[in-house]
């Protein structure tokens, strides 16, 4: 079978990327900051998912070590206005998630969020114990204004570097360090708003996880979804976006993150994922049950909830 060249275009997306913008009087806005890096604030108490800003080329990925990017991390977070986070939680500790995760925290005086395998990324950082917190699953946490469960999840199909970060990683390293760990699904609850998001930062899941929960919302990881059978993407639609009643759902994971976010965003290539087969996919799901399908426009504060 012959490769498929190229990636998809965006324009082709154009009316997908449509979530209400947020203003003066939003209460709660999400701001995407590239693959699962979200930034959720209400103007006093803010979260981060992930942190990834650094974004190193597939050269350097492929041949050198990497490690996080000052000057970039930097960069990002004073261009999304970020100074004080309550938490960070990496979705699972693959690089393009955990990479900058200690670096953020660290920056932005957060306590690092999730399994040992995040915990042993700050270790690696030499962030302090006490602002480094492994979770328990499904049990909730208190951050700021946020209450946060983790629940256990699965990593989309292949997962390239599997297992558990078993020791303190010191950056720069090797991309095959940064392994798995735990997968999350992350569940966020604004008690001020009683506003509910989950966010699934990669195409897993694990059949019957999030039965009982509940979102208004859900920020869909996408990336390998469009080179799975049409089957898995029924099923993942099924265990994700109709296990927690969510009425609008927002896909995230989809951009080059071999490319700075000071670039124009591009879809990944084809030869790592097909996201024309994931918006016909989703698209005919989300018509079905009358859910709202979007994705979201970088650095720009948005009201998933409008």
């Amino acid at each position: 079978m012959r490769l498929k060249l190229g990636r998809p275009v965006l324009e082709d997306f154009a009316k997908r990327f449509d979530v209400p913008p947020a203003d003066a009087g939003t209460p709660l806005t999400v701001t995407w900051l590239g693959v699962a890096t979200l930034l959720i604030s209400d103007g006093e108490s803010a979260l981060m998912t992930d942190g990834f800003f650094s974004r190193p080329s597939l050269a350097a990925v492929a041949v050198k070590r990497v490690g996080p990017s000052l000057e970039r991390i930097i960069g990002c977070l004073e261009r999304a206005r970020v100074r004080t986070l309550d938490a960070v939680i990496p979705v699972h500790t693959h690089y393009d998630h955990v990479l900058d995760s200690a670096v953020v925290a660290a920056r932005t005086e957060a306590t690092l969020v999730g399994g040992e395998s995040a915990a042993n990324v700050g270790r690696g950082y030499r962030l302090p114990e006490d602002r480094i917190v492994v979770a328990k699953p499904g049990a909730p946490m208190t951050f700021g204004a946020y209450q946060v469960t983790l629940i256990e999840s699965k990593h989309s199909p292949p997962d390239r570097f599997p297992g558990v970060i078993a020791e303190p990683i010191v950056p720069p390293a090797k991309v095959a360090a940064y392994k798995c760990g735990e997968a999350w699904s992350v569940l966020i609850h604004h008690r001020p708003t009683d506003r509910r998001l989950l966010v699934q930062g990669s195409a897993g899941y694990v059949a019957g996880a999030l039965a009982g929960q509940q979102a208004e919302v859900v920020y869909l990881g996408v990336a390998q979804l469009g080179v799975q059978p049409e089957e898995y993407i029924v099923d993942y639609w099924n265990e994700v976006v109709r296990s927690v009643g969510a009425r609008r759902v927002v896909m995230i994971h989809w951009d080059n993150f071999f490319r700075p976010l000071t670039q124009s965003l591009q879809a990944l290539p084809y030869a790592a994922d097909d996201l024309d087969v994931s918006m016909r996919a989703l698209g005919r799901l989300a018509a079905e049950d009358g859910i709202a399908l979007h994705m979201p426009t970088v650095w720009e504060l948005e009201n998933p909830w409008a």
